[in-house]
């Protein structure tokens, strides 16, 4: 029962120390994020390999604060590239994704200079491929096609000067795990 007892308040201590920081994104700031990601959420096997890793760039502006007493809303727009091919002996094809969308995030402070927070991602991907190698003469199987993308992720910026954080991103989008920079201007 100690046992029990000193954890309930070693756990109440921490959300209490937790709940003292202050926020790093507020209502009114704007943050460029520029990141690649490590592992695709769109081709994956034994002959898919990566000619462009996958990047993104996106832009958030803090837009309501003050939710649950110190989170941030954020929105703004995203744009994410990747390009693969998918090569069998002396044939394949080649794939590239540009997804084009608005994010909206939550921030809540939970550590000094780290801004944490989760979001969604809404947009749409325009996927194209083109077959090359040893093809049939005259026959051409590469195509285009797009539609509507969402992703959920969690993220969070480290700020080493006021305007300057390494940024990281994990959950499901044109990448599992994005890493990168933020610039707050």
């Amino acid at each position: 029962m100690k046992k029990i007892s000193a954890l309930v308040l070693a756990v109440i201590f921490a959300i209490a120390h937790l709940a003292a920081q202050e926020p790093v994104f507020l209502k009114g700031d704007k943050v460029v994020n520029l990141g690649m990601g490590l592992g695709s959420t769109l081709y994956s096997g034994m002959y898919y390999k990566s000619q462009v890793p996958p990047v993104s760039a996106s832009l958030e502006i803090g837009v309501v604060d003050e939710l649950l007493e110190k989170g941030v809303l954020g929105v703004g727009p995203y744009l994410g590239y990747s390009s693969f091919k998918y090569e069998y002996s002396d044939w394949g094809w080649k794939y590239s994704n540009i997804i084009i969308g608005v994010r909206g995030n939550f921030h809540y402070p939970f550590v000094e200079k780290l801004d944490t927070y989760t979001g969604l991602l809404l947009g749409y991907n325009v996927a194209s491929s083109k077959e090359f190698g040893n093809t049939v003469p005259g026959w051409d199987y590469s195509y285009s096609a797009g539609g509507v993308v969402w992703s959920w992720f969690l993220g969070a910026r480290y700020y080493f000067k006021e305007n300057f954080a390494a940024m990281a991103e994990l959950g499901y989008g044109i990448t599992y795990l994005n890493l990168g920079v933020a610039l707050k201007f």
